[in-house]
């Protein structure tokens, strides 16, 4: 895809609609409490680093992205419990549904020890059980159409559908929110499959925000996540003084 979307999962994306601020705007905004303007860019970033480390979230507030995302309902579910956003989402009232399901090909079991978790499990009828979700797909789609067929509502209608049925919604959220969003939802205790668009989301953060991205990896990021955790110890190693 573009550089400005990343494909995720089977069907799905996030792509970048907009963005407003940058890590300027985030220095100015703190700055601004002082009556001051930027100090040059060693010392702006050591600012954003200063007030991640500090947790004076405020001046993350002024960078905005917006995003038309792609996903699964019931990713969505999940995604939606982060509140201090803007959403709107594809209606099935006004538009008739296409056929595009997510299909996993791995499954997984579920952990013992994590009532709400789950864990890798080959000894599972993989191609079986791929092949049984898609048997059901096929069996509630049909269902609909001939459902609307018949003369039901879209509104109606829709309820035979499963929540892997893929949704499409626009969502504007400031720093501040997404990085919240990343350390709940980027991390290995996440569904794996929310964990996916989280590391989308990360990598437009990491484009339009290096400077906050470096910071929040090194101060806010405790979570575990092979991607994330190897870009902060790179960094860290970065930092190291050289040898001479």
């Amino acid at each position: 895809m573009s550089n400005d979307t990343v494909a995720v999962l089977d069907k799905g994306f996030v792509r970048l609609v907009d963005f407003m601020g940058g890590d300027q705007g985030i220095v100015d905004a703190a700055r601004v409490s002082y009556g001051g303007k930027s100090k040059g860019e060693e010392a702006d970033r050591r600012l954003i680093s200063y007030l991640l480390r500090h947790q004076h979230m405020t001046p993350f507030e002024h960078s905005f992205f917006k995003f038309h995302v792609s996903c699964p309902i019931f990713v969505m579910r999940q995604w939606i419990r982060h509140r201090m956003a803007s959403y709107n989402e594809i209606s099935a009232r006004y538009v008739e549904v296409r056929d595009e399901f997510y299909i996993p090909k791995t499954w997984r079991a579920q952990d013992v020890k994590n009532k709400q978790g789950s864990i890798a499990a080959p000894a599972l009828d993989h191609k079986a059980l791929t092949a049984l979700c898609e048997a059901q797909v096929r069996s509630a789609l049909e269902v609909y159409r001939q459902m609307l067929a018949a003369g039901v509502a879209r509104e109606m209608a829709r309820m035979v559908l499963p929540v892997n049925l893929y949704t499409e919604f626009y969502w504007t959220v400031n720093a501040r929110s997404l990085m919240n969003f990343l350390s709940l939802r980027a991390d290995v205790h996440a569904q794996w499959e929310i964990q996916q668009y989280a590391e989308a989301l990360g990598r437009f953060f990491e484009s339009k925000l290096p400077w906050t991205w470096a910071a929040f990896l090194a101060h806010v990021w405790n979570g575990q996540n092979p991607r994330l955790d190897a870009e902060k110890k790179r960094l860290q190693e970065s930092l190291q003084p050289q040898p001479r």
